[in-house]
């Protein structure tokens, strides 16, 4: 009987150490999961799209996309119809637009690449493109992950003028 104790303390020590290695388990810090979660996805890309309320039908990421936009260069586009705008010359000019739309889905124009003909003939036009956004419906923000994300992105819009 003190042969069965004694060797089986014996197979309890050494089998401890033996199956130790295989059940070692490593302690990993928050930072390090987050460290490796933050390399693991695109920053440049986002989940869904910034969106109006009329875009809500979108099944799609790309669906929601041309929503937005089509929205967005048709509101613009109105606003600029309904100005009287004299101009000397044919104007016939595509605009590009840089926007921004922050967390709090406020549209903001950040740049605008326009001719120096159109420029000259429309001297304050990009005053009433910035004019244009202030009556624009509410814009809800882009999201990744779940969260409200600012995005940037450029739209062009097609002036004519006769």
């Amino acid at each position: 009987m003190k042969q069965i104790y004694v060797f089986s303390l014996f197979l309890v020590f050494t089998s401890c150490e033996y199956f130790g290695e295989y059940f070692n388990v490593k302690k990993t810090s928050s930072e390090t999961i987050l460290n490796e979660e933050l390399q693991t996805f695109n920053w440049k890309e986002i989940d869904a799209y910034p969106t109006f309320s009329s875009c809500d039908s979108s099944v799609t990421k790309m669906e929601s996309e041309r929503c937005f936009e089509r929205t967005l260069t048709s509101h613009i586009t109105n606003y600029l119809q309904k100005e009287i705008i004299v101009v000397t010359q044919d104007v016939n000019d595509t605009i590009l637009l840089d926007f921004q739309v922050s967390e709090a889905g406020v549209l903001s124009l950040l740049n605008s690449k326009i001719d120096s003909i159109t420029l000259k003939e429309i001297p304050n036009i990009e005053k009433l493109l910035v004019l244009s956004l202030d009556s624009l419906p509410k814009v809800f923000p882009a999201i990744k992950r779940g969260q409200q994300v600012k995005t940037q992105f450029k739209l062009p819009v097609i002036i004519t003028v006769n």
